[in-house]
């Protein structure tokens, strides 16, 4: 019988998530998206014309603008009648105040404000800029793209698990699904892609208690591996007018397993920038 020692869980733990490549590849020959799209047979197709066949344990990663056009979270501003409060935060903050009572309404709590920022808690949990409210790469029909903005998801845990199945029983393969968007964060400048919808996936690997290289047990090192995962995609998606929100995702270092986002979001009372 081995020894059982620190070393030898350390060498196994390693050996199990040992990884030869990670492997991303964006999806070919996605349309521009309209509201109530099937977005299930728009991946299957285009995963046949990327000539990529899925396997178990793949991953796809949507943009999330890509499934909040899909389920018509597209708003035009001429519906909108901006709130007393929202005119005021518009004043202060230089914004629409049509776009501002959107954001009131996507969220829980006004955090900071300041010319060209909104920051809430967004009703979802997690803390973002101007509630995560878009006006880029939105269009109506025959409607001024500037008039449109779109809202995230209504549930993005939700439509990643609906997605999950539909494309697990179109493919027969046992899949993760990860839907993404991109935030700023308190302390470093610039935008990452973050997750904000996960089925089939860990959104956190928890690695307390396991033993690193040199065999000492891990106290409190927690891997956002569905964000890592995220920042990845983020960068093959690219920001402005590329067209590939969708990636596939080989040889993910994690075994997957049901997941939410909540596993993502600190808690108010461990959170220090509030």
């Amino acid at each position: 019988m081995a020894p059982n020692t620190r070393a030898s869980r350390s060498r196994v733990f390693r050996a199990k998530n040992k990884v030869s490549s990670l492997i991303l590849t964006p999806l070919i020959n996605i349309p521009l998206i309209r509201r109530d799209d099937n977005l299930a047979d728009i991946i299957v197709a285009s995963l046949q014309d990327s000539r990529i066949t899925l396997e178990d344990d793949d991953i796809l990663v949507l943009a999330q603008k890509i499934v909040s056009k899909a389920e018509g979270r597209a708003i035009n501003l001429v519906t909108v009648t901006p709130s007393a409060r929202a005119i005021e935060l518009a004043k202060q903050t230089e914004k629409d105040p049509r776009v501002v009572e959107l954001m009131l309404q996507e969220s829980n709590e006004v955090l900071r404000t300041r010319p060209g920022a909104i920051i809430v808690e967004h009703r979802l949990g997690f803390v973002c800029a101007n509630a995560g409210i878009d006006h880029s790469n939105v269009a109506g029909a025959g409607d001024s793209v500037e008039e449109w903005v779109l809202l995230l998801p209504t549930d993005p845990d939700r439509s990643a698990r609906k997605m999950r199945d539909e494309i697990q029983v179109k493919t027969g393969k046992r899949i993760g699904i990860l839907i993404i968007d991109s935030h700023g964060r308190a302390w470093r400048n610039g935008t990452v892609g973050i997750a904000i919808g996960i089925a089939g996936l860990p959104g956190m690997v928890d690695l307390r208690g396991h033993p690193d290289l040199f065999g000492y047990t891990l106290r409190v090192t927690q891997i956002g591996a569905a964000d890592e995962l995220a920042a990845a995609a983020s960068l093959m998606m690219g920001q402005a007018a590329e067209g590939t929100p969708v990636i596939h995702v080989r040889g993910f270092p994690y075994e997957l397993r049901e997941a939410a986002l909540n596993e993502l979001i600190r808690p108010k009372e461990q959170d220090l920038f509030r």
